[in-house]
């Protein structure tokens, strides 16, 4: 199993929700915000305030659905609608082909489609002139799975921090981003068009969200995993530029190497050609379906027809890694970081390891002789036991650490900018260990079951305490551009030496930057984390 195979199956079994639809009556009035809201397309009626507050509007369309000849194309305006549209339940999720095994139900039980093209909206606010922050969540989930539909993530009390929060669809996979020749004969097309998608969600909030008490020009995105990548990439997007203000990235960046929009292109054509269609004209015409299922995850053998973003000259122009080291990003306020444990949810993917031989043996093929004695210097393995802890360990560097890391560093050394960094390693009954997405549930105050323990203990007053820690934080960042606020230990800049807020394994805090052997790890592998041998997320 290759390295995006076995990456996407780990995130699968965290990535899944349920769906949505609509209906219509009446217009709303003047005066205070209420449960109807008119947008620039039509007016709405979503959940009434609940007791804390909080409104909330769902399945709200940001975008004209993206089926029959607007598939593959890049998102055009919402069709305006008549009368009082319902939002009150969330949009279609966007569409995705995965076994059955895995979801914690069914995939025909979860309304999935093409026309996925929806964000939802939150808000405390009591009228539309209050101009609060605004924070826009983007789901990870390898740019293959995931939904805005998500238990952990539900913005209702965030909002009630103070905050507007919004979460949007966008296109995964073989919808979102699939690449082929004849598309550049269209216009100035990319295969980017789940990023696309982004870009015209942050484009409707601009166009909309003072109605909902918010203000435009103070908007944070953020987002975990592939989420926190696509977050990399809206900043490293000269089509973002002015959408926000602040980026929180949640363990990842894109500032490894992505394939080439002809690489890209490549695996289109012989897609196509899989499928029994000679054009893009043909393709359009097949069903749904046929698409999806030739676009099926296996478990076994990988997605050898997956789709992923790649570098094709417009949204992204060129390499995310060249874009921040010559200092060409959208230079907004940088909150990022990871978790100690980002490899548990991966251990799928660790590097042969039976004996400390073979993994020996597999890092050298992987990085190259010359690394070598730099490597068991850092990643000691001279021993069964030391392999296994190794692979491990180098398994969550390249995959969130090393990159997160990079992305740091290099926004702060190009960017003007401030830049806050962190390092979760927090451990209680209920999250056990600080894995991948383990720091969801906190972030949003939701503490549901963590995906990796879903027999863990209950959330007890220390795991409560924390949420309301690293919400506030978050809050004061998408306020001021500064997470330190009152009552809360101090957050570092990360200019002052690489220094990051450490929240530790019993919930205190810590400032400074990682060990001095974690970061010689990291630039240990910054030269593979941006070579042509990765080529993938």
């Amino acid at each position: 199993m290759n390295k995006v195979a076995a990456g996407l199956a780990a995130l699968l079994m965290w990535c899944a929700a349920n769906a949505q639809t609509q209906t219509q009556a009446h217009v709303p009035g003047a005066g205070d915000l209420d449960e109807t809201v008119k947008v620039e397309h039509g007016a709405l009626r979503g959940v009434a305030r609940d007791p804390q507050g909080v409104l909330a509007f769902k399945g709200i369309p940001f975008a004209a659905a993206p089926v029959g000849a607007l598939r593959w194309k890049s998102p055009e305006p919402a069709l305006p609608w008549e009368g009082l549209r319902d939002a009150t339940r969330v949009g279609n999720r966007c569409l995705y082909n995965v076994p059955e095994t895995g979801l914690g139900g069914r995939v025909g039980e979860i309304l999935q489609s093409e026309d996925c093209l929806f964000l939802n909206v939150w808000t405390a606010a009591k009228t539309p002139a209050e101009r609060r922050p605004v924070m826009v969540w983007i789901h990870g989930c390898g740019f293959q799975f995931g939904t805005g539909r998500d238990p952990r993530t539900d913005g209702n009390l965030l909002a009630q921090k103070g905050v507007i929060v919004v979460s949007i669809h966008y296109r995964l996979g073989v919808f979102g981003y699939f690449a082929h020749p004849e598309l550049r004969h269209e216009g100035r097309l990319s295969g980017n068009f789940g990023l696309q998608d982004q870009i015209a969600g942050l484009q409707w909030v601009q166009a909309n969200i003072a109605r909902f008490g918010g203000d435009p020009k103070n908007v944070t995105i953020f987002g975990e995993s592939a989420g926190s990548q696509a977050v990399s990439q809206l900043m490293g997007s000269p089509s973002a530029k002015g959408l926000f203000h602040r980026a929180i990235g949640q363990s990842g960046s894109s500032l490894q190497e992505l394939p080439t929009l002809t690489e890209m292109s490549m695996r289109g054509a012989a897609f196509g050609t899989a499928v029994g269609a000679k054009s893009i004209a043909e393709l359009r015409l097949l069903s749904t379906e046929r698409i999806n299922t030739a676009a099926a995850w296996d478990f076994i053998g990988g997605a050898p027809m997956v789709f992923f973003p790649s570098i094709d000259g417009h949204f992204l122009p060129v390499k995310m890694d060249t874009v921040f080291q010559q200092g060409r990003q959208n230079d907004v306020p940088l909150l990022a970081g990871y978790n100690k444990a980002e490899e548990f949810a991966f251990l799928i993917e660790r590097l042969p390891h039976r004996t400390a031989a073979e993994f020996r043996a597999a890092v050298q093929n992987l990085l190259g002789a010359e690394k070598m004695t730099a490597f068991l210097a850092l990643y000691p393995s001279r021993t069964d036991a030391e392999a296994l802890t190794a692979a491990g360990d180098l398994l969550g560097d390249i995959r969130q650490r090393a990159e997160t890391w990079r992305w740091l560093k290099l926004h702060a050394q190009t960017g003007k900018s401030p830049v806050y960094g962190y390092i979760l390693a927090y451990q209680s009954p209920y999250s056990p260990v600080a894995s991948h997405g383990a720091d969801m549930p906190f972030v949003f105050g939701n503490l549901v079951p963590q995906f990796f323990a879903p027999r863990a203990a209950a959330p007890g007053p220390a795991d409560r305490k924390l949420s309301d820690q690293m919400m506030a934080y978050w809050v004061n960042f998408a306020t001021h551009g500064n997470p330190n606020g009152p009552d809360l230990p101090p957050w570092p800049e990360y200019r002052a030496g690489g220094a990051m807020l450490k929240i530790q394994e019993d919930g205190s805090f810590a400032a400074g930057p990682p060990s001095d052997r974690q970061i010689a790890r990291f630039n240990l592998l910054d030269g593979f984390l941006t070579s042509p041998s990765l080529g993938q997320p």
